[in-house]
């Protein structure tokens, strides 16, 4: 079973009942994830305002409500708490400033970073797995390693969970 994670960092999102999300199949979870990155890549390198990246984003999609209302929480949701993803994700990456990162790792990290801290109902373990994932198809392997690092390391800092539990060893 897996321990509890300590969020004395950060207060998590309130969520008192089980959110929408949870009952999307994994398949529409990650096509929800590939757009959030698309639109946080626009915002990120194109300087497309975010609301309409997100709402050219939705109309391109085939997706359900569902997902398309996960989609619009990853990209709200890291856009809120920029600010303090942005200022772990520096002291995580020592040496390798967020900047100077490729804008496709560094918002696959956000997203990730976004669900690990501020989303109780999704395993770090499964942020981590789709991160991976997300920067092998759209960087590179030594992306996919880099990205597990990081956020292994996050994890680790605010869990009392073993490395092990939470952490890819297939990358």
């Amino acid at each position: 079973m897996r321990k509890p994670r300590n969020r004395s960092i950060h207060k998590p999102l309130a969520m008192n009942h089980q959110p929408f999300w949870l009952k999307m199949s994994t398949k529409s979870r990650r096509a929800a994830r590939e757009i959030a990155l698309n639109v946080l890549y626009q915002i990120d390198v194109a300087k497309i305002p975010p609301d309409e990246a997100l709402q050219t984003a939705l109309e391109n999609t085939g997706m359900d409500k569902v997902a398309q209302e996960f989609t619009t929480a990853l990209v709200k949701g890291v856009l809120e708490h920029m600010k303090v993803i942005d200022e772990k994700l520096k002291s995580l990456s020592i040496g390798w400033d967020p900047q100077r990162q490729p804008s496709v790792d560094r918002n696959i990290l956000r997203m990730a970073m976004f669900e690990i801290i501020f989303l109780d109902h999704i395993p770090p373990s499964v942020s981590i797995n789709e991160a991976v994932e997300l920067a092998k198809k759209f960087s590179t392997e030594d992306s996919g390693k880099f990205i597990n690092g990081v956020l292994g390391t996050l994890v680790r800092q605010n869990t009392e969970g073993t490395k092990e539990e939470y952490v890819r060893t297939d990358t």
